[in-house]
Order: structure tokens, then C-alpha cells, then sequence
């Protein structure tokens, strides 16, 4: 088991699988992690859709160009928001983003691969998976996650970059 902090410094982007359905309990586990992100106003908007059929991965794999690596995943997961719970957009993908980020370290802590794939607010990437999931109008897909049994790994990369920090106030260099 790893720590949290080890969890956050050595997450990587994966995108390489085996091909192998992820096993029941690792997806709840990736899923109540999902389910435990904090939102705006505590309107838990987040909505997830949870895709294993290999047709439905491969099709979105071939219609949007930085998701070829669902052909081989074990799942892909589609965070939506309800735009019902939640009326402005702008609050929906945070309160989404912070789901994707939990599932993303959860499925790392579970040593399992997965990577982040944008959909919101790219309008193509959006009426696609909303036309394929059949979503209703008022959910709005603002990321996926593919997620896998892991077919590489990547060294950790250390991002800290102090000329990145600024206290108190911004400071031109």
C-alpha cells in the first residue's frame, strides 16, 4: 500500500494495456473514489458511466483522436455532470475534474493504468458521446478515464518547479 503523497508524485499517464477486463471490485473501488471527490455547493452532480463493451470503446476510439488507447483497455469511465444539480458549466467541470483526479489515483494506489481523456468543452468530443451514450440533454460528458492492467510503465517525474511559485503576490521574472 502505497501513501497518498506516493500515490500523487508517482501517477503517470498510461495508455498501454493488456486488454483485460478490470475486475469488479477494483472498478467499485475506482468508482467510490469518484463518488468521495468534493463539488461546488455540495450539489454532487458527478455522474459516471462505467463502458466495458469492446464495441463501444473501439468506436470511441476510432471518432476521437486522443483516445486510441481504449481499444485496449480494461474500461473507460465517462464522468458527466448534471446540469439539473448544478446550472453553471464552469462549476460542473470542477466539480467532474475532481472526481477524475480521485479515479486516477485510486486505480494508480491499485496498480492499475489509467490515463485522463478530454471531452468538455471540445463541442465534437461532446455530441459524440452524448449521441453515443444516449445522454439527455441536461448531462454533460466532461472527461473519460481509460483505465487497464497496466502493458507499461513510466519512470516518476518530479514536476515541482519553483520558478512556477509565487507567494503572495504574482511576480514577473
Amino acid at each position: 500500500d502505497m501513501t497518498l503523497l506516493e500515490s500523487i508524485n508517482s501517477r503517470r499517464s498510461i495508455r498501454r494495456y493488456t486488454g483485460e477486463v478490470i475486475d469488479e471490485d477494483s472498478l467499485r473501488l475506482i468508482l467510490q473514489a469518484g463518488f468521495q471527490a468534493p463539488s461546488a455547493h455540495n450539489h454532487q452532480s458527478q455522474n459516471f458511466i462505467v463502458i466495458q463493451d469492446p464495441e463501444k470503446l473501439e468506436s470511441i476510439a476510432q471518432r476521437h483522436k486522443y483516445a486510441k488507447m481504449l481499444s485496449n483497455a480494461g474500461c473507460g469511465i465517462v464522468v458527466c455532470g448534471d446540469r439539473r444539480k448544478q446550472t453553471r458549466d464552469g462549476l460542473l467541470a470542477c466539480d467532474c475534474s475532481a472526481s477524475i483526479q480521485n479515479m486516477l489515483l485510486a486505480a494508480h494506489s491499485l496498480d492499475l493504468g489509467a490515463v485522463w481523456i478530454g471531452l468538455y468543452p471540445i463541442d465534437s468530443f461532446v455530441k459524440m458521446i452524448s449521441d453515443l451514450l444516449n445522454l439527455p440533454e441536461f448531462m454533460l460528458p466532461i472527461g473519460m478515464i481509460a483505465v487497464g492492467y497496466k502493458a507499461e510503465n513510466k519512470e516518476v517525474v518530479d514536476r515541482f518547479d519553483p520558478l512556477r511559485l509565487f507567494m503572495d503576490k504574482w511576480e514577473n521574472l
